[in-house]
């Protein structure tokens, strides 16, 4: 029950995220609990003393990972020039530089490319993070701008700086940090960007809330079913204190 209770918070929080520019559905990913083999401690019948074994016993289940989708979304036409999505790379994210209360800074990943232009110029996220390009912290003139398909962003005909796009090897070794930001670990790699900035455009979720309502209606009769186990238990063991236990 425990962990079917998990599952249900992860769908939770994918069909809250259903609109989240970027967001990356979780899975929940069940593995069984290792056989327990079942020892005699004191077997005082034994000649050599030892713990003997008399079987195997199953636990059940548990949760063993939640496993995170980094397929595309689909791309949303917004025509606002601040707006830029990642295409034709899963493994390719945008660089934000985000500052504590402490002045401590640590460089994060996104996927969501609805970005904002601060009052000093710079090239921020909704949340008012930096964007990062080559040469560090984007700034811009007022005006609009262009971005090619390889990240590089002009402006009145002169290049401002590109677009600093990480791609990486292997996405499991990513970890969500919250605020649809990922944290790289170790394991990750990088390798050249594969894909192509599309500016104008935003990336949608890939969560299908249709398949998500589905899983929780699954969740909840799995729920329950366990509920009316312990239950049965529950009055079984009653029985067998109270009335069969019950000496006359």
């Amino acid at each position: 029950m425990l962990a079917v209770q998990k599952k249900m918070d992860v769908i939770s929080n994918n069909m809250a995220n259903a609109g989240t520019n970027g967001y990356k559905k979780d899975v929940v990913v069940f593995e069984s609990f290792p056989d327990v083999l079942t020892k005699i401690i004191k077997d005082y019948g034994s000649r050599s003393g030892s713990v003997s074994s008399i079987g195997t016993m199953e636990l059940g289940h548990d949760v063993g990972e939640v496993y995170t989708y980094y397929t595309q979304g689909q791309l949303q036409n917004t025509g606002n020039y601040l707006d830029m999505a990642i295409s034709g790379s899963e493994n390719a994210f945008f660089t934000i530089l985000v500052t504590d209360r402490q002045g401590n800074e640590q460089v994060f990943y996104t996927r969501d490319g609805a970005f904002t232009k601060a009052a000093d110029g710079s090239l921020r996220t909704k949340d008012g993070h930096f964007v990062l390009g080559e040469n560090g912290p984007i700034y811009l003139d007022s005006g609009s701008f262009e971005v090619a398909e390889d990240g590089t962003i002009l402006q009145n005909d002169q290049v401002v700086d590109r677009l600093l796009i990480r791609e990486f090897e292997d996405t499991r070794a990513l970890r969500k940090y919250g605020n649809n930001l990922v944290e790289e670990r170790e394991g990750a790699g990088v390798r050249p960007f594969s894909g192509t900035i599309q500016q104008g455009f935003v990336e949608l979720s890939n969560v299908n809330i249709i398949r998500e309502m589905v899983d929780m209606i699954t969740v909840m009769r799995a729920y329950e079913a366990n509920a009316r186990v312990l239950q049965a238990m529950d009055t079984t063991l009653d029985k067998a204190v109270n009335q069969v236990g019950v000496v006359k």
